[in-house]
């Protein structure tokens, strides 16, 4: 079972979702506040389930509408994805995969942890 990881740090809070084994599979922008923090996380489960996929490695790609998952490859070559909300804001982001099929199981285990991911105070 996953869950949502809160950190604080001297610039504000952020969040981690982590799946069962682990493995940080997407975070967050830094928020001011921890209750910000907390609608952030709302914001990711009431999204992951029903957004879209919008696969921007290919050419002539669709524009998926929001909320939605867009994957992209980064300057380094890598791909990673983020998940938009439907205002259109990046609500989590995730870490570069050197394969696209690494990626897009990131976004499987978002979409599968984060509606019933427990809430947690960073260690």
């Amino acid at each position: 079972m996953g869950k949502f990881a809160i950190l604080e740090s001297a610039s504000g809070f952020r969040f981690h979702l982590k799946a069962g084994n682990g493995e940080t599979i997407a975070t967050s922008e830094t928020y001011s506040s921890e209750a910000s923090c907390k609608k952030g996380i709302e914001s990711v489960r009431n999204n992951a389930a029903a957004a879209n996929l919008e696969d921007q490695t290919v050419a002539g790609f669709a524009t998926a509408t929001n909320p939605k998952f867009e994957v992209y490859t980064d300057k380094a070559g890598e791909f990673r994805f983020r998940l938009k909300a439907r205002n259109g804001e990046i609500i989590a982001v995730s870490e570069g995969y050197k394969a696209k099929a690494s990626c897009l199981n990131g976004i499987e285990s978002v979409r599968k942890n984060a509606p019933e991911a427990e809430v947690v105070k960073a260690d």
